[in-house]
């Protein structure tokens, strides 16, 4: 079969133009398999790898990682890992635009570190891919050195931008000798990485290994039975977690860590080959993720924090408590928090505003210390991405001669967009609104200082479908920020996001916040008290669960953005026209 090869560039989402391939055939329809290459190496060393799988009615694309092959970038570095996996995300959207190509007619294949970078991807933007195989993922590489990660994070809190070398030999990674040869000699390999990058992907990693669950893409992993660069154990844990109703795990005797160079690797192409085209026979069925809220491993993980621990861990979290509320108080904004809730819209506004204060030197020290908590690192991000999610949905509207609408079913105190409103000089009709009052009366003050004459203010449940569909006029931007992920039923939040879709102008925008994943999430259960004044615990969901919500009331996704945590995730989805 004859394949023609293409290059160019694209650009990323920070403008970076990165080099890619493509591959296509006589016979190719409107499918794709998109590659990762493995760390250290670059596009042109799958071209093999495409002539061999000869799935010739597939079109075949990688790039190369900044810092690899021919894309531009210190060698092996990039300021942050999440930026590989942002890449793979706008050069998704590029060949989907570019080629005419849907993401439901997909099929991702990565290898090692580019395996990793992919289950990230799925898991925090839930891309809706026909399906994934990851070829010996990296979900823990063996570094050999004791203590090596320690030692890795020690160095980069005195070098920031510091680098190491590959031990892997081109003999650890392949039987093949041709294959052993060709990787000696290719002048693009990148022998070596930076350690931010190789500690942010081993967290990474962790924890979409433990949050597995979410992943629900139909999933198929490959593993080499004699790999020395990764462990085998890690993705047998990934695989046991996996949340996909269809997953297959293959392990392969003998064979070293680079499978898609290995030799005798007729038989790793026939499994890929046949998972892929069996893909296409069975559609993904998403419709259960709208009950996720009845069961599932985060309904699970709800229930068990709605229960009481063992005694060792009670006394733990009650001590943590005790000492929040009398030291606690000294701070100015856990003082907030144990007033009206830690969840509550002042609470936030607080956070947003990022100035410790408190009693004395001890109170401010102890401030600064609760604003800096990732969480609330989180939150602050949140917000930049949500104003700048609201200027592009703007710029769009204006662009198309639409004046602007807006309406937040629940703003807090409203300091997110009152300061995107002040931006563009108070020329919005916007009616923000909330359930408190003490919400709605900070919000008014902070509006009339910043000269805000056409922001209105009014007290409405969220949740009330009746009270949404009679917003007049009728907004083509709403917003939903901070609310779901505070409410475990779907039905609950189905009926306001249908709402929201009646309500909405055709071809009007919808951004919605989502929390898919926290590192203190019992911390929170036990210690922390809502506006409520009880227990502030979280159901999470998924970015698949909130998405197909949006999607059932009527909106498509187009955009999203998420911290390098993995925490809190800001959407951007667009009503289908009439």
């Amino acid at each position: 079969m004859e394949w023609i090869e293409s290059e160019g560039t694209f650009s990323s989402w920070d403008g970076a133009k990165l080099f890619y391939r493509s591959w296509r055939s006589s016979e190719t329809t409107d499918r794709a398999l998109i590659f990762l290459h493995r760390g250290h190496e670059h596009s042109g060393r799958l071209a093999r790898a495409v002539q061999e799988l000869g799935l010739g009615d597939f079109s075949a694309f990688c790039w190369d990682l900044r810092g690899h092959g021919r894309s531009p970038g210190d060698r092996g570095h990039a300021e942050n890992y999440y930026d590989l996996v942002r890449d793979l995300d706008a050069f998704v959207r590029f060949v989907c635009v570019e080629h005419g190509i849907s993401a439901e007619n997909i099929v991702i294949a990565a290898n090692s570190v580019g395996a990793v970078t992919a289950c990230a991807w799925v898991h925090d933007f839930a891309p809706r891919i026909r399906a994934l195989v990851l070829l010996a993922p990296a979900f823990r590489i063996r570094l050999y050195v004791p203590m090596a990660m320690p030692l890795l994070r020690m160095l980069l809190k005195f070098k920031e931008k510091a680098f190491v070398s590959s031990y892997v030999s081109a003999a650890m990674l392949t039987h093949d000798s041709e294959q052993r040869r060709l990787y000696r000699t290719d002048p693009l390999i990148t022998r070596r990485i930076s350690v931010n990058v190789l500690v942010e992907m081993h967290d990474t990693a962790g924890r979409i290994m433990d949050d597995a669950a979410a992943i629900t893409t139909p999933t198929l992993i490959l593993a080499a039975g004699s790999d020395c660069v990764v462990e085998a154990e890690a993705q047998r844990k990934f695989y046991r977690n996996l949340g996909a109703t269809r997953k297959e795990m293959h392990e392969y005797p003998g064979f070293h860590h680079a499978l898609l160079h290995e030799a005798g690797r007729d038989c790793i192409m026939e499994d890929i080959r046949e998972f892929v085209i069996r893909s296409f026979t069975e559609d993904v069925d998403r419709s259960l993720l709208l009950n996720a809220h009845k069961g599932g491993a985060m309904r699970v993980e709800y229930d068990l924090l709605r229960q009481s621990t063992s005694a060792l861990r009670t006394a733990f979290f009650s001590m943590q408590k005790y000492a929040l509320r009398a030291l606690g108080r000294l701070s100015r904004g856990i003082a907030i928090g144990l007033e009206t809730g830690f969840d509550s819209g002042r609470s936030l506004d607080y956070v947003y505003e990022d100035s410790a204060r408190g009693l004395g030197r001890i109170g401010r020290a102890i401030d600064r210390a609760y604003l800096d908590a990732i969480g609330w690192k989180g939150i602050r991000m949140r917000r930049r991405h949500l104003e700048k999610q609201l200027h592009v949905v703007m710029d769009n509207l204006e662009a198309a001669a639409s004046q602007v609408t807006l309406l937040d079913v629940a703003t807090g105190c409203g300091r997110y967009v009152l300061s995107v409103l002040k931006a563009r000089k108070g020329e919005v009709d916007a009616t923000l609104r909330d359930w408190d009052d003490g919400n709605l009366e900070q919000g008014r003050a902070l509006a009339s200082s910043l000269g805000l004459g056409r922001t209105h203010f009014e007290r409405a449940d969220a949740f009330d479908p009746e009270s949404i569909r009679a917003v007049s006029p009728r907004p083509n931007v709403v917003i939903v920020s901070g609310l779901y992920e505070l409410f475990p039923d779907n039905d609950l939040v189905l009926a306001s996001l249908t709402a929201i879709g009646e309500v909405t102008e055709p071809g009007g925008y919808l951004i919605y916040t989502g929390q898919p994943w926290h590192p203190q999430l019992e911390v929170i259960a036990r210690v922390l008290p809502n506006r409520d004044g009880a227990s502030w615990i979280m159901r999470r969901r998924s970015q698949a669960e909130l998405d197909e919500m949006v999607r059932s009331a009527g909106f498509e996704k187009i955009g999203m953005e998420i911290d390098p945590w993995g925490i809190f995730t800001v959407s951007t989805a667009r009503r289908a026209r009439d």
